[in-house]
């Protein structure tokens, strides 16, 4: 039984990063998870991403490029307000201005930098470095 889609598909991507793969292919696709791979793929974390027709949920094969050290999914998915992202991102990043948070705002899915410019919070969604 799959409980988290978007836990499974960052734990596929690590795994398969640390292997050395250079493709992964994510069972089942979703929304959120091609948002978070588009914000992955925008920040330089991996390279192109494609999604694949099979009848059912679909699959999404992405380009591993060897950037990823750590990924995944935060539990519960805090509300934060946009003064506090810097709180935030020293508990779930390693330093300033290393890795990415991803937040799921009203200007959609977004990483931390870009809510900051907007001046907007969200709720948690996950991180990478």
């Amino acid at each position: 039984m799959l409980n988290d889609p978007l836990a499974n598909a960052l734990s596929l991507m690590k795994n398969a990063e640390m292997k050395g793969k250079r493709i992964c292919r994510i069972k089942p696709s979703s929304k959120l998870i091609s948002g978070v791979l588009r914000v992955f793929k925008e920040n330089g974390y991996i390279g192109e991403y494609q999604f694949i027709d099979d009848g059912e949920a679909g699959i999404l094969e992405v380009e591993l490029i060897g950037n990823i050290n750590n990924c995944g999914v935060i539990k519960p998915r805090y509300p934060v307000k946009r003064d506090e992202l810097e709180k935030w991102e020293r508990r779930y990043l390693p330093a300033r201005d290393f890795g990415l948070l991803i937040l799921t705002t009203t200007k959609g899915i977004i990483s931390n930098e870009d809510a900051k410019k907007y001046g907007i919070g969200g709720k948690m969604l996950a991180y990478v470095y």
